[in-house]
């Protein structure tokens, strides 16, 4: 088929059906009519000669076809909207703008406070939504624009997604001030092996590989917790003799609200990388560069990686 053929609004009709997977909300979304939304996927149905999208108590849901259709549309009309807005400029004294940004619970810890304490002074009518990177429609929902951006330890966004190191990391010990262990000036491998841990699964992150590295290194920890996120691990740790082995951010920001301590391992560890990660729909939004540059110059170590795309990108 040319693009001669066909009416380059359907396709506009068509990603946003993809975004809301309903066509009232689509209508509503593209300031049509809900018969003129319903329209254009009729006529979109019988120029492709697929029902592209099928009702369910879920909302409309996408066929394969239309699936495999999904990225290569919604890549195009991210690029023309870019091109189209790039003399557009973002002010964040006066935005009035919502980014919504994916991280892990220990992210939330480490960058929300300070981000929301600089958006408050300079850019005071912008505002903040997180959404979990463990999502399964986490890399959909950033190809549509429906995510700006995503930060941490994410190898499931590796390939495809612009990328930038904000930092590196290791890994440390921590348990409350009182405990035993606390004071000594180094872990034994013995100690480390006898104590009661806390296990933070942290699915959807690759801080499993720190489990895999210390099972490597023959460190076999006593596990008497095991917890999917490390929200409650300051109180936790806190009120027990239990320790665990956490990211170094993570310990900085726990160790004085909760009154801990931190050891280095008796292990050398590999260090983490710790990216911002963006679809190319938002590469050159304006809004967006503005927002990867504060995170980048707030959160960045000096001579953090340039920006770069994933090794299996396509765009």
């Amino acid at each position: 088929m040319e693009l001669s053929e066909i009416d380059l609004n359907l396709l506009v009709v068509f990603n946003q059906l993809l975004i809301d997977r309903s066509a009232s909300r689509a209508a509503a979304s593209l300031g049509l009519s809900q018969p003129a939304t319903s329209n254009a996927l009729r006529r979109l149905r019988q120029l492709l000669n697929d029902e592209l999208f099928l009702r369910t108590p879920r909302g409309m849901e996408p066929t394969p076809y239309a699936l495999q259709l999904a990225e290569p549309v919604t890549l195009a009309m991210g690029t023309l909207h870019s091109a189209l807005n790039v003399r557009a400029s973002f002010d964040p004294h006066t935005s009035k703008r919502t980014f919504t940004l994916a991280m892990t619970d220990v992210g939330e810890i480490y960058f929300l406070p300070r981000l929301m304490g600089i958006l408050a002074h300079g850019a005071p009518g912008v505002t903040v939504r997180t959404v979990r990177v463990t999502d399964t429609l986490l890399k959909d929902d950033m190809a549509s624009g429906q995510v700006d951006l995503a930060l941490g330890l994410l190898p499931q966004l590796q390939a495809g997604f612009f990328q930038q190191v904000l930092f590196r990391q290791g890994y440390v010990c921590l348990m409350r001030q009182s405990h035993m262990l606390a004071s000594q000036p180094l872990l034994s491998r013995e100690s480390f092996s006898l104590a009661d841990h806390v296990h933070v699964l942290s699915s959807g992150t690759g801080h499993g590989q720190v489990n895999e590295a210390l099972t490597r290194q023959g460190l076999h920890r006593r596990i008497r917790l095991t917890v999917p996120h490390y929200v409650a691990l300051g109180h936790v740790l806190a009120s027990t003799d239990l320790i665990a082995t956490v990211p170094e951010r993570f310990a900085q920001q726990a160790t004085q609200p909760f009154g801990l301590s931190t050891r280095a391992l008796p292990a050398s560890l590999p260090e983490t990388a710790i990216h911002q990660l963006w679809h190319a729909r938002l590469h050159r939004d304006p809004g967006c560069q503005w927002l990867r540059g504060l995170i980048a110059s707030t959160f960045g170590a000096e001579g953090s990686s340039p920006t770069s795309m994933g090794a299996q990108a396509a765009f």
